[in-house]
């Protein structure tokens, strides 16, 4: 069994895309995933299953949301190694006395080239700083994520992938449960 963490994209926001992680939960196990956990509201979901590719299980979440919910809502699934390149490769932890509330991680549909950064155009949002890494841009932004316009939105548009944001104290739980025999 191979367990995954499969991050959803745009769900219990503001009202939008409601789904109670209880039932997403009942819902993933009914098609076969097991030891399902969920960590908070925003679609944070670990599941076991035989299936090694994580585009695979991916997939059949996203289609057994829209089937069960009727939301058309994007997953990214990714492992534990994802989780420990974060730290190993996040810059922004090098730099001393670091805010890491001001830090956060989205996590990308593909991978990148470092070159890719030039199509963000990152210098029209300085002082926010982005690095890309592979299927992960680290961002560390200066006053907060809720006052820039280097969102998941810009990002997807710019590079044409598939994006979810989550925040450093998120990652660093997500890894701590990864950990975890849940």
């Amino acid at each position: 069994m191979t367990k995954h963490l499969a991050l959803l994209r745009g769900i219990n926001v503001s009202g939008h895309n409601m789904i109670k992680m209880e039932a997403l939960k009942t819902t993933l196990e009914a098609i076969g995933f097991t030891n399902v956990v969920t960590y908070i509201q925003s679609g944070n979901v670990f599941v076991e299953t035989d299936e090694e590719i994580p585009v695979t299980v991916g997939f059949t979440i996203k289609q057994e949301i829209y089937k069960s919910f009727g939301h058309e809502v994007p997953v990214i699934v990714i492992g534990k190694n994802d989780l420990e390149l974060c730290f190993k490769n996040n810059p922004f932890l090098k730099q001393k006395e670091v805010d890491t509330k001001k830090l956060y991680v989205a996590f990308i549909s593909k991978e990148l080239p470092s070159s890719a950064i030039n199509e963000l155009k990152i210098s029209q949002f300085k002082p926010d700083e982005a690095v890309i890494d592979g299927n992960r841009i680290f961002i560390k932004y200066d006053i907060g994520a809720g006052k820039t316009r280097l969102d998941q939105k810009y990002i997807e548009k710019k590079l044409n992938v598939t994006a979810t944001m989550r925040n450093w104290n998120t990652v660093n739980k997500l890894l701590e449960m990864f950990e975890e025999e849940v």
